[in-house]
């Protein structure tokens, strides 16, 4: 465990100090105002932190002194609570230092869900659309907003493609480690013979972006209008509302469908496009600090997974962190708190391990 200098502390406590007496003056203009008290929220967590370690190490300087008293039973009484002491200390060390862990700008932002069937035909697709009501539920015990943006249905019932914006606080944040292929074991309906069969569906979890952090000149757009095709009502059909947009310079395609009006499908493919182009800017960004870019969710072959699903055990287990939960139907329905906490806290200690290193 890192281990913060006193006097990285004590300026963590004097900017904060400094902050809260610009806001108290009363002299500061609107926008400088918010700047500043921007920053202070920011800070007061992190100086509260601070604040907690130099209590404690200033009460274990003050035990130390105790354990060498000639009274044996102040010397007791004082190695006690310096074991109390050290446990408390040495978990206020961890949360001030993923306190000051550099945080990802995009952790508080909406998200662009996209699921997508992968091997395996009609169960694959079946397995894509439980996934996605999966997410769908969790969304909603975590009161997050859920708005389907286009959805391809299979024959069986299931999802050969959705794509969905979930709107909220922390959304990315938790999601983030969503991303990849998911794997599923079970006996389809039309097995007649028991046998289990091994699917994939791929999940991509991306910032939405908002129109200040991507600019797109029209001229780099190619759009196509053309008339809806498949499920939707005579009335989608019989008018051209379909949207095709082309990002020339990328090459990004986004079609859009679902709606009846041309406008609304333009306004959407447009929010999927420029999802899709942060995330390219921040792929490449990452890619220029780590050396080296990784697919997000892979061929959607079975062979390649973050997490399987299997039926016949009632298990979930995240292959990433060698995490197994016995709990299938229940995180199906929803219930993802202990899997997506244990994926925060081992993303937490990855980045600890970092600064130790």
């Amino acid at each position: 465990m890192t281990t913060i200098p006193a006097d990285r502390i004590a300026a963590i406590e004097a900017r904060r100090d400094e902050l809260q007496a610009l806001m108290a003056t009363g002299d500061l203009s609107g926008d400088k105002f918010v700047q500043v008290s921007k920053e202070y929220a920011e800070l007061e967590p992190v100086a509260l932190a601070a604040g907690e370690v130099r209590r404690l190490r200033a009460e274990a300087q003050s035990l130390q002194h105790m354990t060498q008293d000639a009274d044996d039973e102040i010397r007791q009484m004082a190695c006690e609570e310096l074991h109390a002491n050290g446990e408390a200390l040495e978990a206020a060390d961890r949360r001030l230092a993923l306190a000051l862990l550099p945080r990802d700008a995009a952790d508080e932002r909406a998200a662009m869900l996209e699921i997508r069937a992968g091997t395996g035909g009609d169960e694959a697709a079946l397995f894509a659309g439980d996934l996605f009501r999966m997410y769908q539920k969790y969304a909603e015990g975590q009161g997050w907003k859920v708005e389907l943006i286009s959805s391809s249905a299979s024959d069986s019932g299931g999802f050969k493609e959705a794509i969905a914006s979930l709107e909220g606080k922390g959304v990315f944040a938790k999601l983030k480690f969503e991303s990849g292929v998911h794997r599923v074991q079970r006996v389809p309906a039309t097995e007649t013979q028991g046998r289990i069969h091994t699917s994939a569906a791929t999940v991509a979890v991306l910032p939405e972006a908002e129109e200040v952090d991507i600019k797109i000149d029209d001229k780099d757009l190619r759009i196509d209008i053309y008339r809806s095709s498949g499920p939707g009502g005579q009335s989608v059909n019989t008018t051209d509302s379909a949207v095709r947009i082309v990002h020339i310079p990328t090459g990004l395609v986004v079609i859009q469908q679902d709606e009846k009006s041309q406008h609304k499908n333009k306004a959407k493919a447009m929010k999927v496009l420029r999802t899709r182009l942060y995330e390219q800017e921040r792929e490449r960004l990452h890619a220029e600090r780590a050396g080296a870019r990784k697919s997000m969710v892979g061929s959607g072959d079975r062979s390649e997974r973050i997490r399987t699903y299997n039926f016949p055990q009632g298990r979930v287990t995240d292959h990433r962190i060698n995490l197994t939960l016995h709990r299938l139907p229940e995180i199906l329905e929803g219930e993802m708190d202990e899997l997506i906490g244990a994926l925060v806290a081992q993303d937490e200690a990855d980045r600890l391990a970092q600064l130790d290193s």
